[in-house]
């Protein structure tokens, strides 16, 4: 067996041990973790609630966990809230090479500014973050305001409660598709 080969079957092992990836969680779990998330993003930001006071819609994936060993992956399941209600459910998923060890969780949430921006993500199947549509990563400033070229932005994302060995606030490669519950 491949040292490569070896890395792999490495990865797929913790992704299959994580509680996320071992099985779904149900409607109603779902739906109460991305409350709670979304609940934490308003309490680590007054800036970000207001923004998401404007979005045409939100996207909340409460855990994301991602673990590897220079060969990684990611996974977690979400929803897409628009004016406060669940319209859809989503998971969102990635694999990467590279110089990487550990495990991480993180939770994200994407901002869709623009009903233009919106309907894009909303008619591709399995869009990806950085090739169907740029996901501006939202930073806090002094102040705790955000940096006002990224809030003019179509699509804007907060990655938080980043816990653990890794540390990566890009969504780029990043592949989200609805699934059904």
């Amino acid at each position: 067996m491949t040292l490569s080969r070896l890395y792999a079957l490495l990865v797929l092992c913790v992704l299959g041990l994580s509680p996320v990836a071992s099985h779904a969680a149900s409607k109603e779990v779902l739906d109460a973790k991305v409350r709670e998330a979304v609940q934490e993003l308003y309490k680590t930001s007054s800036a970000a609630k207001e923004l998401a006071g404007h979005a045409q819609a939100m996207l909340v994936f409460p855990e994301i966990y991602k673990a590897g060993l220079v060969v990684g992956g990611e996974f977690g399941e979400g929803a897409l809230l628009e004016g406060g209600h669940t319209a859809a459910y989503y998971n969102l998923g990635s694999a990467s090479i590279g110089f990487q060890a550990g495990v991480q969780r993180k939770s994200v949430v994407i901002l869709f500014m623009t009903a233009e921006a919106l309907k894009r993500f909303q008619s591709v199947r399995g869009w990806k973050a950085g090739v169907d549509g740029s996901v501006a990563i939202a930073t806090l400033g002094a102040g705790g305001q955000l940096d006002t070229e990224t809030v003019q932005k179509p699509i804007v994302g907060f990655v938080y409660s980043n816990q653990g060995l890794m540390y990566n606030l890009t969504l780029e490669g990043s592949k989200i598709t609805r699934i059904r519950k």
